[in-house]
């Protein structure tokens, strides 16, 4: 048994649309107000979304399993699953009193209904080709012996079908009732389980959600990623639009904004210094990294490659980029997953001396190494002018190449490149964090670590179901990382988000997303 994130017309803007939050709302409790950088794009879950959109309609949805804070799979809606011996078979048994937004029991049926409408083609579901034979592997069936017990039958093992399921982009594969669909089958609004209800979508200003008084909390007591405590504690959420993250921030000064989910590292002292504000910090899963050619004819020497990780002061690098608020990790598994043991806080050591002798073994005479980076991310051109100096001061002559992100997004998917400062999104399993960076450069141009013995051990990560072989796997290829340096791991991203010292509960995700439950407003 296995148990289972401004110019004035901005203002006026801002000033029209906060004014359209507040003043409906004096009549009952002041609505809890949270900025969204961009607006949603739905309201269906992993259907035409993006970030934004996952973060509100998790809000009203929730999946049979969800990732906790340390990324580890954890039961949602079901109260526990097994996994038959062969892996074959994943048997979900259902918690009792769980009740959609309309008041309806959950059970199995609406487990299948759901899985039903995601498999169909027309819904157009982002993560269809994960199950439906394109991926790894294919769920031929979906069993419901009984109201609380469905069995999940796939085609081959696969150790991440939980993990996918769970994904935020895919919605959570989050189990709606057969209302949240119009009578022609077309898209209405999810009717959910989760701890508050869809009210109003104003396109361009705000979401507002209410609170489900009779939300069926999962676990009473901390809150844990998408898993654990979920209560309900204010009667409704405005989730409002500010594109500006100058007027963001001037709002939640203001007290036009009670959370500001995504402020810049730049502005965590003054929000610290403010009295009236409060801020919470979360090192999410993100990847910042310097990636290496390795097919390069300077950069294919291994020799090379080590002096250029010798030669850089990683901690120095993330304390700087990210005002103090990081630290250093040279391992491609992230530092709050499970899986980061202290076997993968074994990384590059700083020793400027040691990487000129490296370089002198490796036969280097002076080649220049042109480092490619952007602007969009300041952080990426930051750690870029760093490295540089920091290359420079062993006898490598580097130099900086300033893109477009459009452009060096390009070169990196052609892996036209010596060097680059490149960020990744997090990946919140270690087999998609490596899976991201490995793979054959002759298929696959982008992928950066080209290793037929360390992509074998991957593919056995995505097989392997038990906790214990797949940590030996990630080990043995941080091993491998380390020595053989087919790019630099620098640090993982940082959440920084600010609020109302009105505010209570609220806390930073390392899975990147605002969370309205276990939050109150104090009188």
């Amino acid at each position: 048994m296995m148990t289972v994130k401004a110019t004035t017309l901005l203002a006026g803007c801002l000033t029209g649309a906060l004014m359209a939050v507040a003043l409906p709302a004096l009549a009952q409790q002041t609505p809890l107000r949270i900025s969204l950088n961009a607006d949603i794009r739905s309201t269906n879950p992993g259907v035409n979304r993006d970030d934004n959109t996952d973060a509100v309609v998790l809000h009203a949805v929730e999946g049979l399993v969800a990732y906790g804070e340390d990324s580890s799979i954890k039961p949602l809606l079901a109260q526990s699953v097994s996994v038959s011996e062969d892996g074959l078979a994943y048997t979900f048994k259902l918690r009792n009193g769980v009740k959609f937004h309309n008041g309806a029991p959950l059970t199995a049926e609406d487990v299948a209904w759901s899985w039903k409408r995601y498999t169909d083609p027309k819904t157009e579901w982002r993560c269809l080709s994960e199950f439906d034979g394109r991926g790894r592997s294919k769920v031929q069936a979906v069993e419901t012996p009984d109201a609380q017990t469905v069995v999940f039958r796939l085609d081959k093992p696969d150790a991440l079908f939980l993990a996918t399921l769970a994904r935020t982009d895919c919605g959570m594969t989050g189990i709606i009732h057969k209302d949240s669909v119009k009578a022609d089958g077309s898209w209405d609004k999810p009717i959910g389980t989760g701890p508050f209800k869809l009210e109003e979508w104003r396109r361009g200003e705000f979401v507002k959600l209410s609170k489900f008084d009779g939300y069926a909390n999962p676990a009473e007591g901390k809150i844990d990623g998408y898993a654990g405590s979920k209560r309900p504690l204010v009667n409704e959420v405005r989730f409002v639009v500010v594109p500006d993250s100058a007027a963001a921030k001037a709002a939640v000064l203001r007290g036009d904004i009670d959370v500001v989910p995504d402020i810049a590292n730049a502005d965590v002292k003054e929000i610290k210094a403010n009295p009236s504000l409060g801020i919470s910090i979360a090192q999410n899963m993100g990847l910042s990294t310097l990636l290496i050619q390795t097919r390069d004819p300077l950069l294919s020497n291994v020799k090379l490659r080590q002096a250029i990780a010798a030669a850089l002061d990683t901690p120095q690098i993330a304390n700087a980029v990210t005002e103090g608020l990081a630290k250093h990790n040279n391992s491609i598994v992230p530092l709050s997953s499970s899986y980061h043991t202290a076997a993968h806080d074994e990384g590059y050591t700083y020793d400027p001396e040691a990487a000129q002798r490296l370089l002198k073994e490796a036969g280097y005479k002076g080649e220049p190494i042109v480092i490619l980076t952007n602007k969009r991310y300041p952080q990426t051109f930051a750690s870029s002018v760093l490295i540089q100096a920091m290359l420079q001061a062993v006898g490598i002559n580097a130099t900086l190449e300033v893109l477009e992100w459009g452009t060096q997004l390009d070169r990196y998917n052609k892996g036209n490149y010596q060097v680059m400062a490149f960020p990744y999104s997090a990946r919140l399993d270690p087999s998609l964090s490596y899976d991201s960076v490995m793979g054959p450069k002759d298929k696959q141009p982008r992928k950066v670590w080209d290793n037929p013995e360390a992509q074998a051990l991957l593919e056995k990560s995505m097989t392997v179901s038990d906790k214990a072989g797949r940590q030996k796997i990630f080990d043995e290829l941080h091993a491998r990382f380390v020595k053989e340096v087919p790019f630099v791991m620098l640090y993982n991203g940082i959440e920084a988000s600010a609020y109302r010292k009105s505010i209570q509960g609220y806390s930073a995700s390392v899975l990147s997303k605002p969370r309205a439950w276990e939050v109150r407003i104090a009188n």
